[in-house]
């Protein structure tokens, strides 16, 4: 790719759209801020870089073959769902960061930094409000609806119900502007992390734990080794951030190990 084209071609990126999920919508404004160029979305067998989300099986299945003309398909900030067996296909990826080290040791590879691309949010999204009382809710966007989900958010005033499934940048502000968020969504962790707030891992009904056990060990979270229930959570009352140095740490792994080949050279 010449020079030239940096300054004018977008960056192609492949992330999740199946489902309307804010957690997968920020991916075109982080990635863009961090290469400095427009982003496009594209199918993965034509994308230069996977970054948020769990998509490393579809990493597996879209590029287990070389490319012709030999570049390579690059994952920054990626994480596994599940276990996934056979790392052939990782000849054929460029890994300049991974989520978080559960998804390191299982693909087999020896790293010592990670962090997910939604810890830079804040800066592509400052809040600049008001922080409220309020304790956000952030469920899952497949539990949306879920009577259990209901019955807990209208079981105190106090709570306020985010929708996963909303405008992207909405959702992030709605969470930065809480003073405590209840989470089964992995970005709405991520995202109240990333504006300060504190959070606690509620149960992510029908969802895989790995995804949010590779994050907190990332970012040094001895806090987050189980979810709560929701009758468990009704109990916890706000503290501060204990892992902020974790926080602080991936955010410069993330912008240290972005590729210059990606950015704009503007």
């Amino acid at each position: 790719m010449s020079l030239g084209a940096l300054h004018t071609d977008p960056l192609r990126l492949h992330w999740w759209k199946a489902e309307p999920n804010f957690g997968d919508a920020i991916n075109p404004l982080i990635v863009g801020h961090v290469a400095r160029r427009p982003v496009e979305h594209v199918g993965p067998r034509k994308a230069d870089l996977f970054a948020i989300g769990s998509m490393m099986q579809v990493v597996k299945r879209t590029q287990k073959a070389a490319r012709p003309k030999g570049e390579k398909l690059c994952v920054w900030g990626t994480g596994l769902l599940n276990p996934l067996f056979g790392h052939e296909f990782l000849d054929n990826v460029e890994l300049a960061l991974l989520r978080g080290p559960i998804t390191a040791a299982l693909l087999k590879q020896e790293m010592t930094r990670f962090g997910d691309p939604g810890l830079l949010i804040n800066e592509v999204l400052p809040f600049e409000g008001t922080r409220s009382d309020r304790i956000g809710i952030v469920p899952h966007y497949s539990l949306m609806g879920d009577a259990s989900l209901e019955a807990f958010v209208a079981a105190d005033p106090a709570y306020l119900l985010i929708d996963p499934r909303g405008d992207a940048a909405d959702v992030c502000l709605a969470i930065a502007g809480c003073a405590h968020v209840f989470a089964s969504s992995l970005h709405g962790l991520i995202m109240a992390d990333a504006y300060g707030v504190s959070n606690t891992w509620i149960v992510p009904k029908g969802q895989s734990w790995l995804k949010y056990l590779d994050y907190a060990a990332s970012v040094g979270r001895r806090d987050m080794q189980f979810p709560l229930t929701y009758a468990q959570a009704q109990a916890v009352r706000p503290a501060p951030i204990g892992y902020a140095d974790g926080i602080d740490a991936a955010r410069a792994a993330l912008y240290d190990s972005f590729p210059d080949r990606l950015k704009s050279a503007a």
